[in-house]
């Protein structure tokens, strides 16, 4: 098993061009993106394969049959483990620590309606929103 404290950087660099911006993720979601980006969200997220197969709406053996096959995600399923990833990166930078960033992603967020951040990645909008609180504590304007 990969040591999950190496592994952030290692990770990013993976989908950093694909991430770098969101038309970046716009055109190469269209392409579609290897399933392998589901096992590596679940490494650096601590997620359940299955618990993380529910952030995206489909089972596991879905995404198991797209990796024994290598097949690429269709294009929804693309954009949001692009947009998963890009959130990821920007969590680790702000919190400089991946677990702290998991930890706060389930914890209640004043600047998300008090949702769990976690509970908001199900769709594109609240992985957004998620996004745009990370700038907000970034920059102290989270009031």
């Amino acid at each position: 098993m990969k040591n999950i404290v190496e592994e952030p950087a290692a990770i990013y660099g993976r989908y950093s061009p694909q991430v770098n911006n969101n038309i970046s993720i716009v055109l190469n979601a269209r392409k579609g993106v290897n399933s392998k980006i589901f096992y590596d969200i679940v490494l650096l997220s601590g997620l359940k394969n299955e618990e993380l197969a529910g952030i995206f709406h489909v089972s596991l053996k879905t995404i198991m049959r797209y990796n024994d096959t290598n097949k690429n995600l269709d294009t929804p399923m693309s954009e949001q483990a692009l947009k998963i990833m890009a959130m990821f990166k920007k969590g680790n930078e702000l919190f400089n620590d991946i677990a702290a960033f998991r930890n706060w992603l389930q914890k209640p967020a004043f600047g998300l309606g008090n949702e769990k951040p976690i509970d908001l990645m199900q769709t594109i909008s609240g992985i957004d929103l998620i996004i745009d609180e990370l700038f907000r504590i970034e920059y102290g304007a989270t009031a």
